[in-house]
């Protein structure tokens, strides 16, 4: 395996070619990431929506989830939680500020288009129907405790998020075989989907598949059955009270991922801690 010291340098190096990437290629590259993402999620859901218990249920999709990122590593796609380290490559002086705000802003919103195109396939695929409309009513379950989640608790589980996925990106650069690197995704991202953190990549495909799930008067009288919730609280999943979600859960990603994990791995293995000040 490549050295910590190794992985950040290859991390710098990447993340250098990821803010020149052409505009094209990096929208592409950002819908193909927030579709394999939504994959990842939309497997879990399945697997999941008919388990009761809480931590059985979080510790399988935890199992599933991980294969998002796996597929971004192995086969290429501009993920925004993992692009936060591009503040080292900013920090080592290799890129600018602004073309990393660029490429955050444009793989942000490339991702949200990749996992509606999820979102809408899985809706009208029927797979809602599963387990005679478990499925639909416990995706809106699920994006109803999102979207109404405090803004603190959103705030700080973002940032907890995206240390254990920006953690995962810098283990697996630091394995040299592709056994490695689906070790190394799997127990951080398995982590983060067992204690149940934010990542406003996921939400883009948990949140919408929701809303669509609200519009089918089936699934909104089996999550009265099945969770006890309203017709209003069903209709109260919308666009705008999505961003309670999507805002302070993308401003706790950035934290974790550029500050917590790249500035704080620069500083242990890129700062020449020798170099007398002023010198």
């Amino acid at each position: 395996m490549n050295s910590a010291a190794e992985a950040v340098e290859a991390n710098i190096n990447g993340g250098k070619a990821k803010a020149e990437l052409p505009l094209g290629k990096m929208i592409l590259l950002g819908i193909m990431a927030g579709a394999f993402i939504a994959l990842g999620g939309a497997a879990s859901n399945v697997a999941v929506h008919d388990i009761a218990n809480v931590g059985v249920a979080r510790l399988v999709a935890g199992t599933i989830f991980p294969v998002g990122l796996m597929l971004i590593v192995l086969v290429g796609g501009e993920l925004f939680t993992g692009n936060c380290l591009i503040t080292m490559a900013v920090m080592e002086g290799k890129t600018t500020l602004g073309k990393m705000c660029r490429n955050l802003v444009v793989v942000y919103f490339s991702n949200l288009v990749g996992a509606l195109i999820v979102d809408a396939l899985i809706f009208f695929s029927g797979q809602l129907n599963y387990t005679a409309g478990a499925l639909g009513a416990y995706s809106i379950k699920v994006a109803y405790g999102k979207a109404t989640i405090a803004p603190a608790a959103a705030v700080t589980s973002g940032i907890l998020c995206n240390v254990l996925v920006c953690l995962a990106i810098l283990a697996a650069a630091a394995a040299r075989d592709v056994a490695g690197k689906v070790w190394a995704i799997f127990f951080p991202i398995l982590a983060f989907v067992v204690c149940g953190f934010e990542h406003c990549v996921a939400n883009m495909f948990y949140i919408p598949i929701g809303m669509m799930a609200a519009t089918n008067p089936a699934y909104v009288a089996k999550a009265e059955e099945l969770y006890g919730m309203t017709a209003e609280q069903c209709a109260s999943i919308t666009v705008l009270q999505s961003l309670q979600n999507f805002i302070p859960v993308t401003i706790g990603n950035i934290i974790g991922g550029a500050v917590c994990i790249g500035m704080m791995c620069f500083l242990i293995y890129r700062k020449d801690w020798n170099k007398k000040a002023g010198a």
